[in-house]
């Protein structure tokens, strides 16, 4: 069984609704997206390209993210490409808020260090 870490990485007021933003929780990149009151957390790079996600524009209504270097759309809720050229998923992760901040669960063999690392940097602004 897959043993799941949940580690805070920001306040949730700090994210807008329709932007993502990436952190690296644990060794593992993460893009975290806002919609409305809702959290989405997956993996941040493209199956296609390595490029970030968080730096892509979130499609609201679809619940997806474009991948900015060749418009890779991935779905919010499962990780599988909805557009080519990506045909492989990027992983899923939860997302909440407990306290007032935003918290991201990765299981502990999606952990590439085992660190305990927590590392947020700015992803898209939404401009």
């Amino acid at each position: 069984m897959n043993a799941q870490v949940a580690t805070p990485v920001f306040a949730f007021d700090e994210i807008e609704s329709g932007t993502a933003r990436k952190v690296v929780v644990r060794g593992v990149a993460v893009s975290v997206v806002r919609i409305d009151d809702d959290l989405y957390a997956i993996g941040d790079v493209c199956t296609h390209a390595e490029i970030s996600l968080s730096d892509g524009e979130v499609w609201c209504e679809e619940r997806q993210i474009e991948c900015p270097k060749h418009g890779s759309a991935f779905s919010l809720l499962t990780g599988e490409p909805a557009t080519f050229p990506a045909t492989q998923p990027v992983p899923v992760f939860e997302a909440s808020v407990l306290d007032g901040q935003v918290v991201v669960t990765v299981g502990i063999d999606d952990v590439d260090d085992g660190a305990a690392t927590i590392r947020p940097t700015i992803g898209n602004s939404g401009s």
